[in-house]
């Protein structure tokens, strides 16, 4: 055994969130695409057993009042809501990332002064969200403006109304400052919105501490939800009354089985509501949120920067040098709970993770050549993370 084994070894022995592994449906596999899809909770089957045999197939419609069905977008917010630092009442669960970006960059861009025209957008940003900041800005008069994240600061002025950023970087793992870019953002006179999808359930996020106005987030990732499980909606208490949605569906009328052609609002979060709930896909991962019961999110971010600097220290000592380099910030601060790693030879990516995979490790890919691996501290241990970077080593030296 390699002193780098002994070393994993004896950290996996003090690991206070090992046991969590348990909790998860694994296999001898090294899956490090948390960051992509999460694990499935061992308890998550039984629960839609129920709820589709006896909540769906017996209640049927009475479950809408009698199995909870219908507050569940608000109930499931609120249990989200501690692992990205809010308050209650904050956070409505349903629909898709980019139909709640489309909700927030809009709204935001209706809350802000009338004489700013101007979304700042992350230049560097998952594709959807510039797609759909450039929608919003058509259906606005706004323009967007695309800004690397470490240039916001220099690009904000009279005309900038919203400023849309990923909380951490999907290419690099490079986590963004969000306290300190949404003071700048408000000291000029505009609104923030942060997309939360590779830092929810993986590190502190404080939205509430740190003023964000509005924030939206994916659930299948860190949080374990489900391969297409409901998205969530944050708008900061204080922007709620004016909060106004540019999908105002029935859901979120102030009553909407009065079906009254006219519009009126809900209160507090529920305005972030559009259509019919997807119970379904939301209770599996109300189901899947239990894995949190008494877990720390600091702990959490504790061990996912210990896995990732144990990986990074792997990688150097095992892989010949020069064949990746890491584009993943070392510092912490800087830091997401994924490590990326460029290719030296972009044309060999695909076939790399593919061997990897083939070898029971699996990451993922971004074109051309960063190979991404995803820490969840939850079920990942540091055997799994020298394990990796061994095969990886391996790999290369075919």
């Amino acid at each position: 055994m390699s002193d780098l084994e002994e070393r994993a070894e004896a950290l996996d022995s003090d690991d206070g969130l090992a046991a969590l592994r348990e909790l998860f449906t694994l296999d001898d596999t090294v899956y490090l695409d948390g960051n992509s899809l999460g694990a499935l909770p061992r308890h998550v089957p039984a629960r839609m057993q129920d709820v589709i045999t006896r909540e769906w197939g017996s209640l049927r419609i009475r479950s809408w009042d009698e199995s909870g069905w219908w507050t569940a977008p608000e109930r499931i917010g609120d249990r989200i809501a501690p692992l990205v630092g809010a308050a209650a009442g904050q956070i409505v669960v349903g629909d898709s990332t980019s139909v709640n970006v489309f909700k927030a960059v809009v709204a935001a861009s209706r809350l802000a002064d009338e004489r700013r025209d101007e979304i700042l957008v992350d230049a560097t940003t998952f594709p959807t969200d510039g797609y759909i900041a450039g929608s919003a800005a058509r259906m606005t008069g706004h323009r967007v403006v695309p800004v690397d994240p470490a240039e916001v600061r220099g690009a904000l002025g009279p005309r900038t109304a919203v400023v849309l950023l990923n909380h951490v970087d999907f290419r690099t793992g490079r986590l963004h400052d969000l306290p300190g870019l949404t003071a700048a953002v408000h000291e000029a006179g505009a609104l923030a919105v942060w997309d939360l999808c590779h830092s929810a359930g993986a590190l502190p996020v404080g939205l509430d501490a740190h003023g964000v106005d509005l924030a939206v987030g994916c659930t299948y990732k860190y949080l374990n939800g489900g391969p297409g499980s409901p998205a969530y909606l944050y708008v900061a208490e204080r922007h709620q009354t004016a909060f106004d949605s540019p999908l105002p569906g029935w859901t979120s009328h102030a009553d909407p089985f009065a079906m009254s052609p006219g519009y009126a609002p809900a209160e507090g979060s529920v305005r972030g509501r559009v259509g019919t709930p997807d119970i379904l896909s939301m209770l599996a991962l109300e189901a899947a949120l239990d894995v949190w019961d008494g877990v720390s999110v600091d702990a959490v971010r504790a061990k996912s920067l210990a896995l990732t600097d144990f990986f990074l220290e792997c990688v150097a000592a095992y892989v010949p040098e020069g064949r990746v380099v890491p584009v993943t910030p070392a510092a912490h601060e800087e830091r997401g709970s994924q490590v990326s790693l460029r290719c030296e030879n972009a044309d060999e990516t695909e076939a790399v993770m593919r061997a990897l995979t083939e070898r029971g490790v699996v990451g993922d890919l971004r074109r051309p050549d960063i190979l991404r691996f995803g820490f969840t501290p939850l079920y990942v241990g540091f055997a799994d993370a020298e394990r990796a970077a061994r095969i990886l080593a391996e790999v290369l030296a075919v």
